[in-house]
């Protein structure tokens, strides 16, 4: 049973449709990367997995239920996460920050769970250092940790790494792959990045113009792309 199932789903803007796709699903445990050019339509899909908005058209389906029917309880919407690009932190410490979803949910061992993602994600120093003193890097690591302390069933990434040095990008992408291993945490991840698809992915799609017009295994997409666009953004040509 796939965790998501979209059929004929389109989101449409003051008469403008930015989202078009016919087919696409979501399978348990796996990292799906989704790539593509500026404008695609890549957060808006984020944006419809995680439940913020309501698709104009067609069917978005979440472990088998149709969700644009009867809107999920608060259990389903639980259980998905999105992290943003640029991470929203509350003026508290970095613990307080990584608590407060725990705290809404009455979670046991608040403490505890708080104090290992830190260590997880390198920041165990930093836990009482207030969020508006902390890198962009740092910034980007509490927000992801603030997400994996909750242990969601998906985690939806928006450009999990933009901007950030060599370091924190390694950091985030081995936080990344620890919850898809070790907890298997289903991920939808948007990227620019091709090389970081490639590392983490099993699946890779591309989202242009609105519409996915590829879906396929990591090696088969990168090796042997079945679109021309796919190929176009593979060789890095300019997209318009």
């Amino acid at each position: 049973m796939p965790v998501y199932a979209l059929n004929n789903v389109t989101q449409t803007y003051n008469g403008r449709t930015v989202l078009d796709i016919t087919a696409l699903t979501v399978q348990p445990g796996e990292v799906l990367a989704i790539v593509g050019p500026s404008g695609a339509g890549k957060s808006t899909l984020l944006r419809l997995l995680a439940f913020l908005e309501r698709p104009s058209a067609g069917q978005i389906a979440f472990q088998n239920n149709v969700v644009n029917e009867q809107w999920p309880d608060l259990a389903a919407r639980r259980s998905v996460t999105l992290v943003f690009q640029r991470p929203h932190l509350l003026r508290r410490s970095v613990a307080a920050n990584v608590a407060y979803g725990l705290k809404l949910r009455r979670a046991s061992d608040v403490k505890g769970r708080v104090a290992a993602v830190l260590a997880q994600v390198g920041l165990a120093e930093r836990a009482g250092a207030m969020a508006g003193t902390l890198s962009g890097g740092e910034m980007q690591r509490v927000a992801l940790a603030r997400a994996l302390v909750l242990q969601p069933d998906v985690l939806l990434l928006d450009e999990p790494t933009a901007n950030l040095d060599p370091y924190n990008i390694g950091l985030m992408e081995q936080m990344i792959a620890t919850a898809n291993l070790m907890q298997r945490t289903t991920i939808v991840m948007v990227t620019h990045n091709i090389f970081q698809a490639r590392r983490l992915a099993d699946r890779v799609g591309l989202l242009w113009d609105g519409r996915l017009v590829e879906v396929a295994a990591k090696e088969a997409f990168f090796a042997r792309p079945s679109s021309p666009q796919t190929a176009a953004f593979l060789n890095g040509e300019v997209v318009y």
